[in-house]
């Protein structure tokens, strides 16, 4: 039985006016999981959570199969994290950086950090604050790994970055998991990055939790059925997850793409990919 790095349990957090509610979801060892949702969803506050960076009303967070306040020390130093915006002194160089951070990770290893900084092409002794965007990502993924991190979390970091950019970091959150002992934890808007790294999707809209999947089962039955009002009258309900619809058609997010096309012969049936059926679930009418 796989081990789950992280477990989290009828998560609730109530600010007033927002709610974010009964969110329950595992990471399992080696695998990475794309946490989607709308701006507002609850992504960032899941995460806060997560790190005890916001104080939860209600639920259980294990980390590493530890409370995460109770050993709160201990779970950070085998965590990872890189935020969308530098966390870190504008006036600090990667030096200055490694320096401070080695006085707070146990397994700081300066060897790995260096070999990444110049892996990146960052140099060692410019201030942060004459860095671009990306080569401040780039930093905080060289500090993320290189304490013997065993969880990296990722909030929106890959924003803003350049195509060739996000693709290297994908290829770095790859590398990360290929022991299967290391887990990626990432919240992102830009689901085509997650269609290629993630296995699992945890999807929250409004504050609560619409669904946990492995990312395969989403792609390879969830489809999209394009049809006519008769053929739409005619689905079988049970089948139809949300739909949308314009003067001339209806599209239909369905839960098995390949029944629905036996079923249904003279509607059109696609793949959905996970943007469209984010979409829908936001934007469509639910059945």
């Amino acid at each position: 039985m796989t081990e789950n790095i992280l477990e989290v349990k009828h998560l609730s957090k109530d600010y007033g006016d927002f709610v974010l509610d009964d969110i329950s979801f595992s990471l399992p060892r080696g695998v990475i999981m794309g946490l989607i949702g709308e701006n507002g969803a609850g992504k960032s506050t899941t995460i806060n959570c997560i790190l005890n960076e916001t104080e939860k009303s209600a639920g259980e967070i294990r980390i590493f199969g530890k409370d995460h306040t109770a050993e709160e020390i201990a779970v950070k130093d085998k965590i990872g994290i890189v935020f969308d915006e530098n966390h870190f002194p504008d006036i600090f160089t990667p030096e200055e950086i490694g320096t401070f951070l080695s006085g707070i990770y146990s397994r700081w290893n300066w060897k790995s950090y260096r070999q990444f900084l110049e892996q990146f092409e960052l140099p060692k002794n410019k201030k942060i604050k004459d860095f671009s965007k990306g080569m401040k990502v780039k930093l905080a993924f060289a500090a993320a790994l290189s304490h013997g991190a065993e969880l990296l979390i990722l909030d929106e970091a890959t924003s803003g970055l350049d195509p060739v950019i996000r693709d290297d970091v994908l290829d770095m959150l790859m590398d990360f998991v290929q022991d299967e002992s290391h887990s990626v934890l990432v919240s992102s808007h830009i689901t085509s990055d997650l269609e290629k790294v993630a296995d699992y999707i945890t999807f929250l809209h409004k504050g609560k939790m619409v669904f946990t999947h492995e990312k395969d089962t989403l792609i390879d039955e969830y489809g999209v059925l394009t049809c006519g009002a008769a053929v739409f009258d005619a689905l079988d309900r049970s089948e139809i997850i949300a739909y949308r619809r314009s003067e001339y058609q209806y599209q239909v997010l369905v839960k098995n793409r390949q029944k629905a096309g036996r079923q249904y012969p003279d509607a059109i049936v696609g793949p959905a990919s996970i943007e469209e059926i984010m979409l829908f679930y936001v934007k469509g009418e639910m059945q």
